[in-house]
């Protein structure tokens, strides 16, 4: 326990209510924890926190700190109220690659937490907003001190500042039986490529890999990377007409048409007299709702692989962008198939490197140059299936269709020759 504990009465308030407090935990470690150091360190993370609510004003600034050999990783916290809060002066946060999925053992995280005590303020995040392991709160001598630990038995820093950043997965097809890709050897693949541009920043601003292995997208990966992989399939659905019978059975008509038949964005489906399900499947967007509501019934097609869009992002110069589609479907039959995309990802973050400016994301220079530049840039061929959102206007211009339209179907003989 801390020998003077600072007072707290605006943070106090906020264990009040029915929901857990931030405030309780870090209480805990200042009150229950038998290492004398992490009460110290998190009685004066406490007295500032206080001070920050009583004046209305933040205290933390930044500066430059990295371990041997890397430029990024860390994020450096100096207090400007150090010499009222000596405790918590430096309270540096280092972020950590996580394993592909989110799989750990609690082998793992046994000892990432016992390393985490021995040498910061035992404060964990799992995970940022990148992906990243949090290990908020450490000193300028102890953040060499936890990397060589964690280092030699297997885990890497994540990237900080403009580089290729922490690439993130969802659990896949080790957990989810809508998993499209193997989504955790592509993430592998491309992590282990870029990992010089993770730890040493080198570009325009930051760049994030983020693999989703169905259209449920569950790592937000069209919103927030700029290379998103999405997992899909263009063969019909699989429908197990005598589950999803039983389910109207279970539910009766009048649910499945208000949850299942009435939701779905392109009225691609309809209910048969004999509660079967009909499917329009020329007009089936992959929306994955009615999959979401009968698991049981409805599972994607056979024929599985991949979407690929650029320039997703929240908000920066020109607000939050969408990814856009840029290889409407690719398969991944083989190691050839993951080389492929990983030339790509190195033809993207080439060209953005050459001509992006200063802290402007990929999908901000798409919006500056066009995408019809970009594509010629990184020698992708211009598809009809790029779609970044649906047409708001009825007209459209026709510069150069004629040639562009054969140049297509070219391409569609050819790869069917191919085949």
């Amino acid at each position: 326990m801390a020998d003077n504990k600072y007072p707290t009465p605006m943070l106090d308030e906020l264990e009040n209510g029915p929901w857990p407090s931030f405030i309780t935990g870090i209480k805990r470690l200042r009150d229950e924890h038998p290492d004398k150091r992490i009460n110290d360190m998190t009685n004066g993370l406490l007295g500032q926190l206080e001070h920050s609510y009583e004046t209305r004003k933040g205290y933390w600034k930044g500066g430059t700190l990295s371990v041997f050999g890397y430029g990024g990783g860390i994020i450096p916290r100096f207090s400007e109220v150090g010499s009222a809060f000596p405790e918590s002066k430096q309270f540096h946060t280092l972020r950590v690659q996580p394993p592909a999925g989110n799989h750990y053992t609690t082998d793992m995280l046994r000892q990432l937490a016992d390393s985490w005590e021995k040498h910061g303020s035992g404060l964990v995040t799992f995970h940022g907003q990148t992906g990243n392991i949090m290990f908020i709160g450490s000193n300028d001598e102890n953040v060499q001190h936890f990397f060589d630990e964690i280092n030699e038995y297997g885990w890497d820093l994540g990237g900080a500042g403009p580089c290729v950043r922490t690439a993130m997965s969802c659990m896949g097809a080790a957990r989810c039986e809508m998993s499209c890709a193997n989504e955790h050897k592509l993430h592998r693949a491309l992590v282990n490529n870029f990992t010089d541009d993770v730890h040493r920043p080198a570009l325009p601003y930051k760049f994030k890999f983020k693999i989703s292995g169905c259209p449920n997208d569950c790592q937000n990966a069209i919103e927030r990377a700029d290379f998103a992989v999405i997992g899909t399939w263009r063969d019909h659905k699989k429908i197990d007409q005598d589950e999803f019978k039983a389910f109207v059975e279970e539910k009766g008509r009048e649910y499945v048409m208000d949850n299942i038949i009435t939701r779905c964005p392109t009225k691609s489906l309809a209910l048969g007299e004999d509660g079967s399900l009909i499917a329009d499947e020329t007009n089936c967007v992959r929306s994955m709702h009615c999959m979401n509501v009968v698991p049981k019934a409805i599972h994607p097609g056979d024929d599985k692989g991949v979407t690929i869009l650029i320039g997703g992002k929240r908000s920066l110069k020109i607000g939050d962008l969408m990814g856009t589609v840029v290889v409407p479907f690719m398969k991944f039959n083989d190691e050839e198939d993951y080389e492929k995309i990983v030339e790509m990802a190195e033809e993207i973050i080439d060209f953005w490197a050459d001509n992006g400016l200063e802290h402007e994301r990929c999908g901000e220079m798409i919006e500056r140059i066009g995408l019809v530049n970009f594509l010629e840039g990184v020698g992708i061929n211009v598809d009809p299936n790029m779609v970044s959102e649906p047409r708001q206007c009825s007209y459209v211009r026709m510069d150069g269709w004629d040639e562009e339209a054969k140049a297509w179907y070219e391409r569609k003989v050819e790869a069917a020759n191919a085949a």
